[in-house]
């Protein structure tokens, strides 16, 4: 049976990269929606390409991250460093969900809706990978053996 937990996280991870390159064909107003703050929204309205080549860089982690859960799954060929890979992966998206406290103790003028919504959407993000991680564990041992010769 799959990993129903790490092919939630694929899935996510699928979703978000697509949402990322759909920011991109979306006018400006879409980065200021999703959040990209008005520079990048500016700079897009200018023609800049420095807006896109960002946001296209980040669905393409995304995507690797998507791979890498659903290898993780059984649903592709086994990537590299599956472990380590899926640990920081599960990582950033824990930081990234979990920021907003700090923000809202030292800084709470700058929380907004966005970024509470936001960092719910990426803790659950984060805690998906974790337990689709944790429950995986033992099955994503290395299986590169080394013999004497």
């Amino acid at each position: 049976m799959k990993n129903g937990w790490l092919v939630a996280a694929g899935l996510l991870s699928t979703a978000a990269s697509l949402l990322h390159v759909a920011t991109i064909i979306g006018s400006p107003d879409w980065y200021r929606f999703f959040g990209a703050g008005e520079e990048l929204a500016r700079a897009a309205e200018r023609g800049s390409a420095m807006p896109g080549l960002v946001t296209a860089a980040i669905a393409a982690i995304l995507a690797v991250w998507a791979l890498y859960a659903f290898s993780a799954a059984g649903l592709v060929r086994r990537l590299p460093m599956l472990r380590t890979v899926l640990v920081l992966i599960t990582g950033v998206y824990l930081l990234r969900g979990l920021a907003l406290v700090p923000l809202l103790v030292f800084k709470p003028q700058l929380v907004d809706t966005f970024a509470i919504v936001s960092s719910v959407i990426v803790l659950c993000y984060g805690l998906t990978y974790a337990v689709g991680t944790w429950l995986a564990w033992p099955s994503l041992r290395s299986t590169i053996t080394l013999h004497h010769v």
